[in-house]
């Protein structure tokens, strides 16, 4: 079976110095090759044939049968590493807890420790008649969290 890190280490040898970054690689037990890949300017498809060249470079099929497969992570796919949460500050995002709670709001920070997304709920301030609208911000670490990905809105 082919090592994933032998891959993994190809295919950060190609985008080092571009834009690009990895969110995935996966190797089954069939040697089925899975590379996943993501940019903040979205991911060209050139590219990803580059990257494919380039791991079929390093891996002899003669040695070795596998069948490989470079493309970006899907739009509404789980953020995977913390580069997609990055690429993603500004933009609204679905977060799932692990209790179970949604959550829907604009994604406002994201470091290696925890994540922000701002809520926008309904309050009835002490001595109002109506609700009106307030945003809280939310920080979350990662472990407390199921998933997060990019809501699509067409308006």
């Amino acid at each position: 079976m082919i090592d994933k890190n032998l891959v993994y280490q190809a295919v950060e040898d190609k985008i080092a110095g571009t834009d690009y970054f990895i969110v995935d690689v996966k190797v089954a037990s069939d040697n089925t090759i899975t590379v996943e890949i993501d940019c903040a300017q979205g991911v060209d498809v050139d590219f990803c044939t580059t990257v494919l060249r380039h791991i079929e470079s390093v891996f002899d099929r003669e040695v070795e049968d596998y069948a490989l497969e470079v493309g970006s992570a899907g739009l509404t796919s789980p953020f995977k590493v913390l580069n997609q949460y990055k690429k993603n500050i500004g933009n609204e995002v679905e977060v799932l807890l692990k209790t179970g709670k949604k959550l829907q709001g604009l994604l406002t920070d994201a470091n290696e420790n925890n994540f922000c997304v701002a809520i926008e709920k309904k309050e009835k301030p002490e001595g109002a008649k109506r609700k009106i609208t307030v945003t809280e911000n939310i920080t979350l670490t990662y472990e407390e969290i199921k998933y997060t990905k990019y809501i699509i809105r067409f308006k």
